[in-house]
């Protein structure tokens, strides 16, 4: 089965041609299936945003191809049917709230495709249902906590019926109890919704919780594998300038002086059961 959104060698120049231009991707394959969870880790400037606006062909390719539910995103007669397949969620919700209520707002896209009023109506409901905002339909926006609001943003985004959503930096501005509204809501429609979530984020605890992780590095993918696989490679993260997972850093630590603990420790849950034993 092909794969939901994959690219080829692909490539991308800021300031192409310039005297400042910048290299941002640098031949990045990359294949993404259908209902997987994916976390794109790296430090500033290593390309991770760069790659997520290339799934959602909000940049196109330099060089090499990027396939969106098997279209090329250079065929700009497809570009809102792309753009339909794989939403986008940006890093502060107020950029992207536009209407005076919750249930206006999240009404914006599909009426932008032309969907019928009474179609509306019912995405309007079960979108703002799978993101816990139901009961906030009527409220003002501007009211709501960080949080609710990027949860508002997502109801906006699943309303217009996405294969996948791609989070871009989206819990970077929220407090940790907004964080957890967000990353609680992602997860539970990957899991319940089988929706296909690509994460973009600093917070190492976050990837943690994807089914795959990607490292990036000067706009190249430095590794790719499980949370633990990645995790275990504690050198290679600290080479590239991230930190690690709380847990894992912890599990680093006790091993060094003298704990017999696995690589990769993720969780609390993992460790409490490790050191009870």
């Amino acid at each position: 089965m092909a794969a939901l959104l994959s690219s080829e060698g692909l490539g991308h120049l800021y300031n192409q041609g310039q005297p400042n231009e910048v290299a941002a991707l640098v031949d990045v394959s990359v294949a993404i299936e259908a209902g997987e969870f994916v976390a794109v880790v790296g430090p500033n400037g290593s390309g991770k945003s760069t790659l997520a606006k290339h799934f959602n062909a909000l940049l196109l390719p330099t060089s090499g191809r990027v396939l969106v539910g098997g279209i090329d995103t250079h065929d700009q007669a497809r570009l809102w049917e792309v753009r339909r397949l794989a939403g986008m969620v940006f890093q502060n919700p107020d950029n992207q709230i536009v209407a005076t209520t919750v249930e206006e707002d999240v009404a914006f896209g599909p009426e932008n495709l032309g969907v019928a009023p009474a179609e509306i109506g019912e995405r309007i409901e079960q979108a703002l249902r799978w993101v816990g905002m139901l009961e906030y339909r009527r409220h003002a926006p501007h009211l709501l906590s960080g949080g609710q609001k990027q949860r508002v943003a997502i109801a906006g985004v699943l309303a217009m019926r996405p294969r996948c959503l791609i989070l871009d930096e989206a819990t970077a501005m929220l407090d940790p109890v907004g964080r957890d509204e967000v990353m609680g809501t992602a997860k539970r429609l990957n899991r319940e919704e089988g929706l296909t979530v690509v994460h973009i984020t600093h917070f190492m605890d976050e990837a943690a919780a994807a089914d795959r992780v990607l490292v990036m590095d000067r706009g190249r993918i430095r590794l790719s594998g499980t949370p633990r696989e990645v995790f275990s490679r504690p050198a290679e993260l600290r080479e590239v300038g991230l930190d690690l997972p709380p847990m894992t850093e912890l599990a680093d630590r006790l091993r060094q002086a003298g704990f017999d603990l696995p690589a990769g420790v993720t969780s609390v849950e993992e460790m409490v059961d490790l050191l009870c034993r």
